[in-house]
Protein backbone atom coordinates (compact mmCIF):
# COMPACT_ATOMS: atom_id res chain seq x y z
CA UNK A 1 0.00 0.00 0.00
CA UNK A 2 2.88 2.47 0.99
CA UNK A 3 4.54 1.55 -2.47
CA UNK A 4 1.32 2.37 -4.08
CA UNK A 5 1.05 5.69 -2.58
CA UNK A 6 4.54 6.70 -3.26
CA UNK A 7 4.21 6.19 -6.63
CA UNK A 8 0.56 7.88 -6.98
CA UNK A 9 2.71 10.78 -5.09
CA UNK A 10 5.79 10.64 -7.17
CA UNK A 11 4.45 10.03 -10.89
CA UNK A 12 1.05 12.01 -10.25
CA UNK A 13 0.66 14.87 -9.83
CA UNK A 14 -2.64 15.57 -11.43
CA UNK A 15 -4.37 13.63 -8.63
CA UNK A 16 -3.61 16.50 -6.32
CA UNK A 17 -4.87 19.47 -8.80
CA UNK A 18 -7.60 17.80 -9.43
CA UNK A 19 -8.38 17.15 -5.92
CA UNK A 20 -11.24 19.29 -3.64
CA UNK A 21 -11.64 19.91 -0.50
CA UNK A 22 -8.82 16.99 0.97
CA UNK A 23 -10.52 13.75 -0.52
CA UNK A 24 -10.47 12.31 -3.80
CA UNK A 25 -13.21 12.58 -5.73
CA UNK A 26 -13.30 9.34 -7.80
CA UNK A 27 -16.89 9.03 -8.89
CA UNK A 28 -19.35 12.55 -9.68
CA UNK A 29 -23.12 12.50 -9.77
CA UNK A 30 -24.94 14.82 -11.75
CA UNK A 31 -28.67 15.84 -11.24
CA UNK A 32 -30.19 16.05 -14.47
CA UNK A 33 -33.21 18.47 -14.89
CA UNK A 34 -35.68 15.59 -15.23
CA UNK A 35 -35.11 13.81 -12.18
CA UNK A 36 -32.41 11.53 -13.30
CA UNK A 37 -28.56 11.09 -12.30
CA UNK A 38 -24.81 11.41 -14.48
CA UNK A 39 -22.18 9.03 -13.57
CA UNK A 40 -19.13 10.51 -14.27
CA UNK A 41 -15.48 9.04 -13.58
CA UNK A 42 -13.07 12.06 -13.00
CA UNK A 43 -9.28 11.78 -13.65
CA UNK A 44 -8.22 9.93 -10.55
CA UNK A 45 -9.64 6.58 -11.81
CA UNK A 46 -8.11 7.22 -15.01
CA UNK A 47 -4.85 8.10 -13.66
CA UNK A 48 -5.27 5.12 -11.07
CA UNK A 49 -5.68 2.18 -13.75
CA UNK A 50 -2.47 3.97 -15.79
CA UNK A 51 -0.15 3.75 -12.78
CA UNK A 52 -1.83 0.06 -12.36
CA UNK A 53 -0.28 -0.39 -16.04
CA UNK A 54 2.75 1.20 -15.86
CA UNK A 55 3.73 -1.43 -12.44
CA UNK A 56 5.71 -3.26 -13.82
CA UNK A 57 8.08 -0.69 -16.03
CA UNK A 58 8.19 1.16 -12.60
CA UNK A 59 9.14 -1.76 -10.87
CA UNK A 60 12.02 -2.30 -13.38
CA UNK A 61 13.38 1.30 -13.55
CA UNK A 62 13.57 2.41 -9.77
CA UNK A 63 14.40 -0.74 -7.66
CA UNK A 64 16.84 -3.61 -7.43
CA UNK A 65 14.19 -6.09 -8.98
CA UNK A 66 15.84 -6.01 -12.57
CA UNK A 67 19.48 -7.05 -10.79
CA UNK A 68 17.91 -9.80 -8.91
CA UNK A 69 15.52 -11.45 -11.59
CA UNK A 70 18.50 -11.44 -14.17
CA UNK A 71 20.80 -13.39 -11.30
CA UNK A 72 18.21 -16.10 -10.58
CA UNK A 73 17.24 -16.58 -14.05
CA UNK A 74 21.19 -17.49 -14.78
CA UNK A 75 21.53 -19.42 -11.72
CA UNK A 76 18.34 -21.60 -12.96
CA UNK A 77 20.29 -21.96 -16.03
CA UNK A 78 23.57 -22.85 -14.86
CA UNK A 79 22.17 -25.92 -11.98
CA UNK A 80 20.39 -27.18 -16.00
CA UNK A 81 16.65 -27.54 -13.72
CA UNK A 82 15.13 -26.18 -16.65
CA UNK A 83 11.84 -24.74 -15.64
CA UNK A 84 12.42 -25.65 -11.77
CA UNK A 85 12.30 -23.24 -10.14
CA UNK A 86 9.04 -22.04 -12.40
CA UNK A 87 9.06 -18.72 -13.56
CA UNK A 88 6.19 -17.93 -10.83
CA UNK A 89 8.46 -18.84 -7.93
CA UNK A 90 11.36 -16.46 -9.21
CA UNK A 91 9.73 -13.75 -9.85
CA UNK A 92 8.21 -14.05 -6.17
CA UNK A 93 11.49 -14.31 -4.89
CA UNK A 94 12.54 -11.38 -6.35
CA UNK A 95 9.93 -9.25 -5.67
CA UNK A 96 10.26 -10.15 -1.80
CA UNK A 97 13.47 -9.50 -1.96
CA UNK A 98 12.89 -6.23 -3.58
CA UNK A 99 10.69 -5.25 -0.99
CA UNK A 100 13.00 -6.57 1.54
CA UNK A 101 15.99 -4.35 -0.01
CA UNK A 102 13.82 -1.11 -1.05
CA UNK A 103 11.97 -0.92 2.07
CA UNK A 104 14.38 2.25 4.26
CA UNK A 105 14.15 4.00 0.55
CA UNK A 106 10.13 3.37 0.61
CA UNK A 107 9.86 4.14 4.32
CA UNK A 108 11.74 7.24 4.29
CA UNK A 109 9.73 8.39 0.75
CA UNK A 110 6.55 7.41 2.94
CA UNK A 111 7.39 9.78 6.08
CA UNK A 112 9.52 12.60 4.02
CA UNK A 113 6.99 13.19 1.34
CA UNK A 114 3.36 10.96 1.25
CA UNK A 115 2.29 10.94 4.76
CA UNK A 116 2.93 15.25 5.39
CA UNK A 117 1.05 15.64 1.79
CA UNK A 118 -1.71 13.32 3.43
CA UNK A 119 -1.77 15.23 6.40
CA UNK A 120 -1.68 18.68 4.81
CA UNK A 121 1.03 19.75 5.80
CA UNK A 122 3.22 19.82 2.99
CA UNK A 123 2.58 21.30 -0.27
CA UNK A 124 2.45 19.48 -3.51
CA UNK A 125 5.54 20.91 -5.47
CA UNK A 126 7.47 20.23 -1.80
CA UNK A 127 6.22 16.52 -1.57
CA UNK A 128 7.20 15.90 -5.02
CA UNK A 129 10.72 17.14 -4.75
CA UNK A 130 11.18 14.79 -1.28
CA UNK A 131 9.50 11.96 -2.86
CA UNK A 132 12.02 11.73 -5.82
CA UNK A 133 15.18 12.31 -4.02
CA UNK A 134 14.94 8.80 -1.81
CA UNK A 135 14.49 6.84 -5.09
CA UNK A 136 17.26 9.53 -6.71
CA UNK A 137 19.55 9.13 -4.23
CA UNK A 138 19.41 4.70 -4.33
CA UNK A 139 19.46 5.06 -7.96
CA UNK A 140 22.80 7.05 -8.21
CA UNK A 141 24.55 5.21 -5.71
CA UNK A 142 24.03 1.87 -7.93
CA UNK A 143 25.27 3.47 -11.10
CA UNK A 144 28.33 2.93 -12.11
CA UNK A 145 29.96 6.50 -13.44
CA UNK A 146 30.91 5.59 -16.99
CA UNK A 147 27.74 4.62 -17.56
CA UNK A 148 26.14 7.82 -16.28
CA UNK A 149 28.92 9.93 -18.36
CA UNK A 150 27.47 7.87 -21.49
CA UNK A 151 24.15 8.91 -21.28
CA UNK A 152 25.02 12.37 -20.00
CA UNK A 153 27.08 12.95 -23.20
CA UNK A 154 24.25 11.78 -25.34
CA UNK A 155 21.53 13.92 -23.13
CA UNK A 156 23.86 17.09 -24.39
CA UNK A 157 25.45 17.51 -21.05
CA UNK A 158 28.85 17.30 -21.76
CA UNK A 159 29.53 20.03 -18.99
CA UNK A 160 28.30 17.54 -16.18
CA UNK A 161 27.15 18.27 -13.41
CA UNK A 162 27.81 20.35 -10.30
CA UNK A 163 26.65 17.84 -7.88
CA UNK A 164 24.87 14.22 -8.18
CA UNK A 165 21.73 15.26 -7.07
CA UNK A 166 21.44 17.83 -10.27
CA UNK A 167 21.81 14.46 -12.71
CA UNK A 168 17.95 14.40 -13.89
CA UNK A 169 15.97 11.50 -14.13
CA UNK A 170 15.90 11.01 -18.40
CA UNK A 171 19.82 10.36 -17.59
CA UNK A 172 19.83 8.69 -14.81
CA UNK A 173 17.25 5.44 -15.11
CA UNK A 174 19.03 4.48 -18.29
CA UNK A 175 21.98 4.60 -16.92
CA UNK A 176 20.80 2.83 -13.83
CA UNK A 177 19.09 0.13 -15.78
CA UNK A 178 22.24 -0.43 -18.17
CA UNK A 179 24.59 -0.80 -14.63
CA UNK A 180 22.19 -2.42 -13.16
CA UNK A 181 22.14 -5.23 -15.78
CA UNK A 182 26.25 -5.25 -16.41
CA UNK A 183 26.10 -6.06 -12.47
CA UNK A 184 23.59 -8.74 -12.53
CA UNK A 185 25.56 -10.73 -15.46
CA UNK A 186 29.24 -10.01 -13.54
CA UNK A 187 27.27 -12.12 -10.70
CA UNK A 188 25.80 -14.28 -12.68
CA UNK A 189 29.26 -15.38 -14.38
CA UNK A 190 30.76 -16.19 -10.65
CA UNK A 191 27.49 -18.34 -9.93
CA UNK A 192 28.20 -20.10 -13.12
CA UNK A 193 32.29 -21.05 -12.90
CA UNK A 194 31.91 -23.84 -10.47
CA UNK A 195 28.85 -25.86 -12.25
CA UNK A 196 30.69 -25.19 -15.64
CA UNK A 197 33.50 -27.12 -13.79
CA UNK A 198 31.12 -29.98 -12.79
CA UNK A 199 30.08 -30.11 -16.21
CA UNK A 200 33.30 -30.72 -17.78
CA UNK A 201 34.58 -33.30 -15.02
CA UNK A 202 31.53 -35.35 -15.32
CA UNK A 203 31.81 -35.03 -19.32
CA UNK A 204 35.68 -35.88 -18.96
CA UNK A 205 35.02 -39.29 -16.98
CA UNK A 206 32.43 -40.44 -19.10
CA UNK A 207 34.21 -39.86 -21.95
CA UNK A 208 37.56 -41.59 -20.45
CA UNK A 209 35.18 -44.46 -19.85
CA UNK A 210 33.33 -44.79 -22.92
CA UNK A 211 30.13 -43.65 -22.38
CA UNK A 212 29.61 -40.82 -24.85
CA UNK A 213 26.06 -42.40 -25.74
CA UNK A 214 25.36 -40.67 -21.91
CA UNK A 215 24.53 -36.97 -21.45
CA UNK A 216 27.20 -35.32 -19.18
CA UNK A 217 24.22 -32.89 -18.06
CA UNK A 218 22.06 -35.37 -16.84
CA UNK A 219 24.79 -37.21 -14.69
CA UNK A 220 25.71 -33.74 -13.27
CA UNK A 221 23.00 -32.74 -12.05
CA UNK A 222 22.63 -34.73 -9.34
CA UNK A 223 25.99 -33.59 -8.19
CA UNK A 224 25.53 -29.43 -8.71
CA UNK A 225 22.02 -29.81 -7.25
CA UNK A 226 24.12 -31.70 -3.81
CA UNK A 227 26.86 -28.98 -3.78
CA UNK A 228 24.06 -26.02 -3.99
CA UNK A 229 22.36 -27.64 -1.05
CA UNK A 230 25.47 -28.19 0.96
CA UNK A 231 27.10 -24.66 0.44
CA UNK A 232 23.58 -23.25 1.43
CA UNK A 233 23.13 -21.99 -2.04
CA UNK A 234 19.92 -20.43 -1.66
CA UNK A 235 21.02 -18.72 1.34
CA UNK A 236 24.33 -17.33 0.02
CA UNK A 237 22.19 -16.11 -3.38
CA UNK A 238 20.02 -14.38 -1.83
CA UNK A 239 21.86 -12.80 1.13
CA UNK A 240 24.58 -11.53 -1.61
CA UNK A 241 22.28 -9.92 -3.59
CA UNK A 242 20.67 -8.09 -0.80
CA UNK A 243 24.25 -6.93 0.29
CA UNK A 244 25.33 -5.63 -3.00
CA UNK A 245 22.71 -2.69 -2.51
CA UNK A 246 23.55 0.38 -1.06
CA UNK A 247 20.88 2.23 0.86
CA UNK A 248 22.45 4.27 3.22
CA UNK A 249 21.74 7.80 3.63
CA UNK A 250 24.37 9.75 2.73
Amino acid sequence: MRLLIAVLLVLLPALAQAQGAGELELLKVTPAEDGSQTWSLTIQVLALMTVLTLLPSILLMFTSFTRIIVVLAILRQALGTGTTPSNQVLIGLALFLTLFIMMPVLTELYEGAVEPYLNEEMALTEALQNGVEPLHRFMRHQVRESDLALFASLGGYDEGFNEPADVPLTVLIPAFLTSELKTAFQIGFLIFIPFVIIDLAVASVLMSMGMIMLSPMVVSLPFKLMLFVLIDGWGLIMGTLAASFYTGVV
